[in-house]
């Protein structure tokens, strides 16, 4: 029998890593439905609010690479552990925070918590199962890793609605308890050898510098103007610079703080990038539709979490038979179907009207979740199972790094291009559309006629309503316009499948050396 680096009960094992996946992921995105709440109670400027998004944020992607050293450093156990206790008290923190900066500084340890649980669990995952399970264990960590981000608008919405904004930071407290227990009473680690390397600060420091900069760099990059501020274009160049010299550093040094050998392995960088593409679209396109869905069909909050649970429940039901199946079928296969169904589902998005029902808009919701489920099990499982044993909890931190990277740069993107967007199809519908001409003289009169305007300003209200018909259109053409973008980019991300290799059935040792 197949011997694995984790022992104990597998369900047990399997409830505290998911329950602690999911309190984690849910956190990225949840509490975006209650900065309105949030402000109203602090009296915070609008321009200040984001601080609780972005120091979440920039906590979670410093800390989300160390976890491999940090496993190696006190075990699964322990570490593991220890995260969610952090995250637990610092949610309860946010809970009972009194002001803007108090609530921030809870943010960012809640992030240092959630950074770290969230590969963790996936390692968890894959250190328990045995090899031919690890279909089951990458479809288990994926109904987490995919529905979260959908499911924290929702919750979120609920919360605030029967409740108050706190809920949403003080919901975790009794799932984190059970968990962290669950974790502490079934994690067995028999043969764990903590690794005595040195730490290496130098690496630590320009880590934080570099990943802490790039993430502000594109939280606030669009709300600055982006170059435009003296602020992003030194914090950009400080992203930069510090993480080239990161990179040069770990790849020299003799004890690196995040090995970035693991790219060595064709399947896992091409994995990588796959996964990086599959964030930018999850988080870029969900951002657009939310938008859309508010400014252009003005749906209330809670409105639009309905609309994203009814089109994705499909994922949670055929995940587990994914996994179930993955090791029986060419994941490189699998993978290049889920990509072609996401980018039908993309390129649905782009058709989009003003005169979309919610079925219409469920659609290519639904779509999407059958794309991503094919695209997210046998991913995982070509980018880890390939890697040594005692390097998959790096190569775990890492591979989670750059979805959540790509969902930055792919939400900041949006977010700067659809205000481009609809600044130029506003030019273009303003020149084409005069208040002389013919198309536009029968249109003020049908609405006149239609409305049955006999008053002296009937032509200025009905020159009124032709301009926001303009308004309304050059906004649904921008975002007609963003989701071609990110149509086109993730389609082309197609190439990297020839890149993978479908993973030997007999596995990567269980004990290699890191």
């Amino acid at each position: 029998m197949e011997q694995t680096l984790i022992r104990g009960p597998k369900v047990g094992i399997t409830i505290a890593a998911m329950a602690a996946a999911l309190m984690a992921i849910l956190d990225i995105s949840i509490v975006n439905v209650a900065l309105t709440d949030i402000r109203a109670s602090f009296g915070t400027p609008i321009d200040q609010i984001a601080w609780v998004s972005t120091g979440y944020m920039m906590a979670n992607v410093v800390v989300i690479p160390l976890t491999g050293w940090f496993q190696r450093r006190f075990g699964f156990k322990k570490y593991f552990t220890f995260s969610i206790i952090l995250f637990i008290i610092a949610s309860a923190l946010c809970g009972m925070a009194w002001n803007l900066p108090s609530l921030v500084a809870f943010r960012i340890l809640q992030g240092m918590g959630g950074g770290a649980i969230i590969p963790t669990s996936q390692s968890i995952l894959f250190a328990r199962y045995p090899q031919k399970e690890h279909g089951m264990a990458g479809a288990l960590f994926g109904l987490g890793a995919v529905t979260g981000p959908l499911l924290g608008p929702t919750i979120g919405g609920y919360l605030i609605d029967i409740a108050s904004w706190h809920w949403i930071f003080l919901i975790n407290v009794p799932v984190g308890i059970f968990a962290a227990a669950m974790a502490w009473k079934y994690i067995e680690e028999p043969e764990f050898e903590a690794s005595r390397a040195p730490v290496d600060r130098w690496g630590l420091g320009l880590l934080a510098v570099g990943m802490g900069a790039l993430q502000y760099v594109l939280e606030e990059g669009n709300r600055e103007d982006w170059f435009a501020s003296n602020l992003i274009l030194g914090l950009a160049c400080t992203a930069v610079f510090a993480l080239v010299v990161f990179v040069y550093h770990q790849l020299e040094t003799e004890h690196p703080i995040v090995d970035l050998r693991v790219f060595k392995d064709t399947a896992y960088s091409a994995a990588t990038g796959i996964n990086f593409l599959v964030g930018m679209a999850l988080f870029g396109a969900a951002f657009l539709f939310s938008l859309y869905c508010g400014s252009v069909m003005h749906y209330k909050a809670i409105d639009i979490g309905m609309l994203f649970l009814k089109g994705c429940w499909i994922q949670v039901l055929i995940m587990p038979f994914i996994g179930k199946f993955a090791g029986k079928f060419d994941g490189r296969l699998m993978i290049g179907f889920g990509m072609m169904v996401l980018v039908g589902s993309l390129w649905m998005h782009t058709q989009f009207t003003a005169l979309y029902d919610m079925g219409s808009l469920i659609a290519p919701l639904f779509v999407r979740s059958v794309g991503l489920a094919f695209i997210f099990v046998p991913l995982s499982i070509l980018a880890l199972s390939s890697l040594p044993a005692r390097q998959r909890g790096n190569g775990a931190g890492l591979f989670n790094l750059t979805r959540e990277l790509g969902g930055s740069i792919g939400t900041a993107w949006m977010s700067s291009m659809l205000n481009r967007s609809q600044a130029r199809a506003t030019s273009y519908y303003s020149e084409h559309v005069t208040a002389f001409s013919p198309e536009t003289q029968a249109r003020l009169a049908n609405i006149k006629r239609t409305n049955g305007w006999r008053f002296f300003d009937s032509d200025l209200a009905a020159l009124a309503t032709v301009k926001n018909t303009i308004s309304q259109q050059a906004l649904v053409k921008a975002f007609n316009n963003c989701f071609w973008y990110v149509t086109i980019v993730f389609a082309l991300g197609l190439i990297f499948i020839f890149f993978l290799k479908k993973p030997d059935k007999g596995g990567a040792p269980i004990h290699d050396a890191h």
